[in-house]
């Protein structure tokens, strides 16, 4: 046995060595020294951030024991003075309302731009500029989008559902391109060769094909939506429940609601997972 052990310990030594003496040979080329530049300089700027950021004098203790009680105030009892119960599950179902508004508008039109994105369905010069135009689109934060439409359209839902539509297509969009390039391209040469015209095939074939992946994309992109109307009824005036957070936390202050917003707003989630779960479920059946 403490042969056996020497034996490994040998090895274990090495091996180390080995690799000790591969990594210290190995010369820098231009992306190490870029990383490592780029690495140091962020340290640099950490440190200079915290050395010169005023902290006011501040007691880091009672900063820390503010901390706790906060946290107890919004965790431990939550409660409205503004609201009910009733009124809050309202404001939850508008934010629900906008999530799924901006997922339908968005799957509707991702689904023709992913049909014209998928390689195996259109050309190839077509396939480039909607994949351009898309890539552009999702490049752009949702929130942006949404600051953006709320200078033309004024404050509101109609931003809201303007700016999370452009992203939420953007995200379908290539989900949906890659679900149908993924189809068998023999299914289609098939389809062509018996006389069937491109509709034919996209509807016969490659959306019963994909359906599966489609819903899938579809719900994953309205779990994700609902949590960016919570953040848009701060950000554009959107109403629901996430200007109630807004309020309560940066006008009002007062945490025992915070605590009750933010435990509606985690069951919510947690029952869209739990529909996300059984739904996947029953269509992989």
């Amino acid at each position: 046995m403490e042969f056996q052990e020497s034996i490994k310990g040998w090895a274990k030594t090495e091996t180390d060595d080995y690799m000790f003496s591969v990594y210290a040979k190995k010369p820098l080329n231009k992306a190490s020294i870029a990383m490592w530049s780029v690495l140091l300089a962020l340290l640099v700027i950490t440190v200079y951030a915290l050395g010169s950021m005023d902290n006011q004098n501040i007691n880091i203790v009672k900063g820390i024991a503010d901390t706790f009680h906060n946290f107890n105030l919004m965790l431990l009892h939550p409660l409205s003075h503004r609201f009910t119960w009733l009124e809050a599950i309202y404001e939850v179902w508008v934010t629900l309302g906008l999530a799924f508004l901006t997922t339908l508008y968005g799957a509707i039109i991702a689904l023709f731009l992913g049909l014209l994105a998928a390689q195996n369905l259109t050309s190839k010069y077509v396939t480039n500029i909607v994949k351009g135009f898309i890539a552009f689109i999702r490049a752009v934060p949702t929130i942006l989008w949404v600051l953006i439409f709320a200078v033309a359209a004024g404050l509101g839902s109609a931003a809201a559902i303007i700016g999370m539509t452009f992203h939420s297509v953007s995200y379908l969009t290539k989900a949906f391109s890659e679900s149908f390039e993924d189809l068998d391209r023999s299914v289609i040469e098939a389809l062509k060769a018996s006389g069937a015209n491109w509709w034919q095939i996209v509807f016969q074939a490659v959306i019963p094909s994909a359906s599966t992946y489609l819903l899938s994309w579809i719900f994953l992109r309205f779990e994700i939506n609902f949590g960016n109307a919570v953040a848009m009824g701060a950000a554009a005036g959107a109403a629901g429940i996430g200007f109630d957070l807004f309020m309560a936390s940066g006008f009002y202050f007062d945490l025992q609601e915070v605590g009750m917003i933010t435990y509606l707003i985690l069951a919510c989630a947690i029952v869209l997972e739990l529909i996300s779960v059984q739904m996947k479920a029953k269509l992989h059946q």
